[in-house]
């Protein structure tokens, strides 16, 4: 079973595929000789390395692999670096590809090395868990992190195609599994009240991940992202309203030491935060806010930020925000479920308030 959506970006378009055994590169099927560096970390390379450069090399394809350590940190621009030697170690040229074999954090650090290195060369995201193929592997939105902030350096370089094999799923660690059913919830927040209530009524199988309602829910995922990304590529206006919960969330995963805090975990506390002040001052019904917090409980994620979570670090944390103007943070707010508003300011004394509320 697979179903293929298309991103329409006009000459920067692409297709995302989506189902079980998925070969990846299928858009490099024509091109024999093509070197194609893949970039893993190393867990990822462990299962399905060799399994996607053999399939690869059977299509005539010049494959090398690299792998990073898994984990955050590797989205250091110390590691980019080093990623650039690997890329002249493989003879790439303006017709090579890298290949992004992996999670979030795989897909934005070798996007942006295949978006940097020799002005930009192309990319195919392979995601291999959750919230990649839902989420970040969509859109073009590559980068790495700074000390004093999350994605601070980055670009934006649509991929090739985006192949999102479900079957790399049933190898993904629950705690990594649970923080995609995050990104998912959001969507339902802010574009599709009705698949809210589908996830709200189907909590138990997405927790047992049924193939069936998996392939179903990664497609709708993607066919809101790839809509608002048509109408906004490059988030000058309305795609913002993909960072539901991610003030909060990126604050909490910096004030960490991007360690503590899986990103999923970070945003599911950031979207409770975000319901909550949201309904203290964009009337967003106080039932909503507390059906969103219950759902993504009963889903095994986070909703709160912890009695030892300090307001002033975060505060700080939140000035760095990409969204945040002349220091200031902007939040995007519920209305109702389905639909929210960006570039939201918010009073100090809201924000506080609020935040003290999701401690416990």
């Amino acid at each position: 079973m697979s179903k293929t959506l298309r991103v329409d970006l006009r000459e920067r378009g692409y297709d995302i595929h989506i189902g079980t055994e998925l070969g990846p590169g299928a858009v490099l099927s024509a091109e024999q000789g093509t070197q194609v560096l893949i970039i893993s970390d190393s867990n990822v390379d462990a299962l399905y390395g060799a399994r996607a450069e053999q399939m690869l090399a059977a299509r005539g394809l010049e494959v090398r692999r690299t792998v990073v350590p898994a984990g955050e940190q590797s989205k250091d621009l110390g590691v980019v670096r080093r990623l650039y030697g690997e890329a002249v170690k493989a003879g790439l040229d303006r017709r090579s590809v890298i290949m992004a074999l992996g999670g979030g954090m795989i897909g934005d650090l070798a996007g942006f090395v295949a978006a940097t290195y020799l002005r930009g060369i192309r990319f195919v995201q392979a995601p291999t868990t959750l919230l990649a193929m839902v989420d970040s592997s969509v859109g073009g939105k590559v980068g790495v992190n700074l000390e004093e902030g999350k994605n601070l350096v980055g670009a934006f370089h649509q991929p090739a195609e985006v192949c999102a094999d479900l079957t790399t799923l049933k190898t993904l660690p629950d705690r990594e599994y649970l923080s995609g059913l995050a990104e998912v919830v959001k969507y339902g927040v802010i574009w599709d009240a009705p698949f809210f209530e589908t996830i709200e009524a189907h909590v138990e199988a997405l927790r047992r991940r049924d193939a069936a309602l998996l392939e179903s829910v990664v497609g709708r995922c993607c066919e809101i992202k790839a809509e608002v990304v048509r109408v906004d590529e490059m988030e000058t206006g309305v795609r913002a309203i993909l960072n539901f919960g991610h003030t909060l969330g990126h604050a909490l995963e910096q004030v960490s030491g991007y360690g503590r805090w899986l990103h999923g975990e970070a945003v599911a506390v950031g979207m409770v935060f975000a319901g909550e002040l949201a309904a203290l001052v964009k009337g967003f019904r106080r039932d909503d806010a507390r059906r969103l917090r219950d759902l993504l409980q009963r889903l095994g994620l986070p909703v709160s930020a912890g009695a030892a979570a300090d307001w002033t670090g975060i505060r700080t944390a939140m000035t760095t925000d990409k969204k945040a103007r002349q220091r200031v943070p902007r939040f995007v707010l519920a209305e109702k479920l389905g639909g929210v508003v960006f570039g939201c300011e918010v009073p100090e004394a809201a924000l506080e308030k609020t935040f003290a509320s999701i401690r416990a």
